[in-house]
């Protein structure tokens, strides 16, 4: 490992063991006869069980990220996104491989990591810093400051359990701003909490920018990924597919986003009674793009392909965040555009109204029921776009922004009545 690198990631893996809900209810004597199977099962039939029962989350990931860097980290759902920066920040060990970090690390991983639920603030504190690698008596000199920083005082003495997910993140966040960390990894943890504190996180990370820590952070917003990063390691089921340039990995993420099943769909594809065969997104006049300005309308063609007669199908175009909050939902039963059926090879055409979302990223999800609101039929990823605008940010504005009427009584020589901008 030179001088210059933070960290040095060589055939690093983390296997998982599957929830067998099927067994997850046997009695002792079914526990006591599956093991007795097991020893006298053959190699062979033991090596297939334990490949069924287990998964790999990360397998053979290899990189070297130097001092200084700012790294992102992205991939579909699943990928082992946050399973590798777990394992960077020490709190999950990994089945094989090794991470080596030369510096001081902080994490500001998914809520709740490295916290324990019975305990209070102030018992977590301390806990979590000695995860991160400060010793007792370095948090003692710091509590206050965290405390203030997180502006939780009330509460230090309250079990974690009953903290709503800003209350976590403002005090995990404290306690790795105090580390003073040489790198800091951050998992997609700010889209929580109130604007005025995600500022403050916002100033905090940049600052160390400016001081040259290095910077790991996930996330599902590509304009965050754009403005923070130099460099993209994309992973895909657990390998790097991609190392290098950020608009180069921005487009493979695209490219593999669109028409990826549903995480909650189970259906085999090769079953299915109609499957999605391509999804563009375009705008106003025609042009396929997946940046969309405040207000303007979108157009979604859907090309599919019904492997049988599909009586009042029902296509529903849903759009959510990138933290999967559901923003709306359009569809041909509800919306009156009846159809008989569908047959074969065809394409579905939806405008949007006037999109009013507030600039972030956002992904299609294209569904096919049978009979209205009947059985569901096909369920997938359509793809990801963006929505910009260079005021109304979700975490000042929410989510949607219409203008609203406003009367300002008594102020000179304006009018009485004045619509809002946007």
């Amino acid at each position: 490992m030179s001088t210059d690198t933070a960290i040095s990631v060589r055939g690093l893996g983390k296997r998982y063991r599957r929830i067998n809900r099927a067994r997850s209810h046997d009695s002792l004597r079914d526990l006591i006869q599956a093991n007795i199977a097991d020893l006298f099962a053959s190699k062979k039939v033991r090596e297939e069980r334990f490949a069924r029962d287990h998964f790999w989350a990360l397998k053979d990931v290899n990189f070297d990220i130097k001092k200084g860097e700012n790294v992102g980290i992205i991939g579909l759902n699943g990928a082992g996104k946050s399973t590798l920066l777990k394992v960077l920040s020490r709190i999950v060990t990994p089945t094989e491989g090794t991470a080596r970090i030369e510096g001081r690390l902080g994490a500001l991983l998914e809520v709740g990591t490295g916290f324990h639920h019975e305990l209070t603030g102030r018992e977590n504190t301390f806990l979590y810093g000695s995860i991160l690698g400060m010793s007792h008596e370095e948090v003692a000199a710091k509590y206050d400051q965290i405390v203030e920083f997180s502006e939780i005082a009330e509460f230090m003495d309250t079990p974690v359990k009953r903290y709503s997910s800003g209350m976590y993140v403002r005090l995990a966040f404290a306690v790795a701003a105090h580390l003073d960390p040489e790198i800091l990894l951050l998992d997609e943890v700010l889209a929580v909490g109130d604007f005025t504190f995600q500022r403050k996180c916002i100033d905090f990370t940049k600052s160390l920018e400016r001081k040259g820590a290095t910077i790991l952070v996930v996330s599902h917003n590509m304009f965050s990924i754009k403005s923070m990063c130099d460099r993209v390691i994309y992973l895909r089921k657990g390998q790097v597919v991609f190392d290098g340039p950020v608009e180069e990995g921005l487009t493979l993420y695209e490219n593999d986003s669109k028409l990826a099943p549903s995480y909650w769909f189970q259906g085999n594809p090769a079953d299915m009674a109609v499957s999605i065969n391509g999804v563009t997104l375009e705008n106003g006049v025609g042009e396929e793009t997946s940046i969309f300005e405040h207000g303007q309308p979108m157009r979604v063609r859907v090309a599919y392909n019904a492997r049988r007669r599909i009586e009042r199908p029902d296509f529903r175009i849903a759009i959510a965040r990138s933290d999967q909050v559901h923003m709306m939902t359009f569809s041909t039963f509800s919306d009156n555009a009846d159809i008989p059926f569908i047959e074969g090879e065809g394409v579905i055409e939806l405008t949007t109204p006037p999109m009013k979302l507030t600039a972030d990223v956002y992904h299609v999800d294209i569904s096919v029921r049978e009979r209205g609101f009947g059985e569901l039929l096909v369920n997938q990823n359509g793809g990801t776009f963006h929505i910009s605008h260079p005021v109304f940010a979700p975490v000042g504005f929410g989510v949607f922004h219409e203008p609203g009427t406003w009367r300002v009584p008594g102020a000179g020589a304006q009018a009485p009545e004045k619509r809002g901008a946007g």
